[in-house]
């Protein structure tokens, strides 16, 4: 009969660790002790500055700023030619400095400028890298 550790420990009772006789006993606290950023973010909560601490810079959807695109290929053909000149002088489409580029020409965040150009290139320019 072939035996694996498994089947030996599957049924034994666990065992609890026994204190040293000068230790105290500390019970556990639920609490966010264990979740330092959850707990820092619930002190955000209770003084009120988490409206001021997540207020981001006015942004479109990420929906309308493709909409925009879909609806005006031309814009999208400008953007293309901006992203082959930056190719041209060895700058990738995913660059920050690309995307810094898009974002402050057409008045968006870094991020939405980001999707904007990833949205661009896979319809209109594939050549583009």
């Amino acid at each position: 009969m072939v035996s694996c550790h498994h089947h030996r420990t599957r049924n034994r009772p666990r065992q609890l660790s026994v204190p040293s006789p000068g230790a105290r006993h500390r019970p556990r606290r639920p609490g966010l002790h264990r979740f330092p950023v959850a707990a820092a973010l619930l002190a955000l909560v209770s003084v009120g500055i988490a409206p001021l601490a997540f207020t981001a810079p006015p942004a479109w959807s990420q929906s309308q700023i493709l909409d925009s695109v879909k609806r005006n290929p031309g814009k999208a053909k400008q953007i293309c030619a901006q992203l082959r000149q930056m190719n041209a002088e060895g700058v990738s489409y995913t660059s920050r400095k690309a995307t810094r580029q898009i974002a402050q020409q057409e008045g968006l965040t870094p991020g939405d400028a980001e999707v904007l150009t990833t949205y661009v290139v896979g319809l209109h320019c594939p050549d583009v890298r």
